[in-house]
């Protein structure tokens, strides 16, 4: 089974929401917030995070409630590739449901968008 969430943002929102550190505690973890900072906190990047968290939760299927944003960081591998590290209540809901994820994000000069994929492995005996 597959449950998807996308989300879209305008980057001057999240610009503007970036100037209150209330707003950056609750929202970015502590490895996304050390990527943000190596990016020198651009608000591209910091969209695209704010994005993939809003895509998660519609993917999770609860929306924004019983986890907090800070519990899903997007992170980028060795070759930029970008992945969900869930942790607290994000991790327990999503292995509650039995479900993995995927992330896709972009961007341009005045959005942010993320596409995320939950697949449920389903019990079977054969292939």
């Amino acid at each position: 089974m597959l449950m998807v969430g996308i989300d879209l943002i305008e980057i001057k929102r999240i610009k503007k929401s970036m100037q209150n550190p209330r707003f950056c505690k609750r929202v970015f973890g502590p490895s996304e917030w050390a990527f943000l900072q190596e990016r020198g906190f651009s608000a591209q990047s910091a969209a695209a995070s704010f994005c993939a968290k809003e895509a998660f939760a519609k993917a999770l299927g609860t929306g924004v409630r019983g986890f907090s944003l800070a519990e899903v960081e997007l992170l980028r591998g060795s070759l930029g590739e970008p992945s969900l590290h869930l942790s607290g209540a994000a991790r327990r809901i999503a292995q509650e449901r039995g479900l993995t994820f995927s992330v896709s994000v972009t961007h341009t000069k005045e959005y942010a968008a993320a596409v995320v994929i939950g697949q449920r492995q389903e019990d079977s005996c054969c292939s």
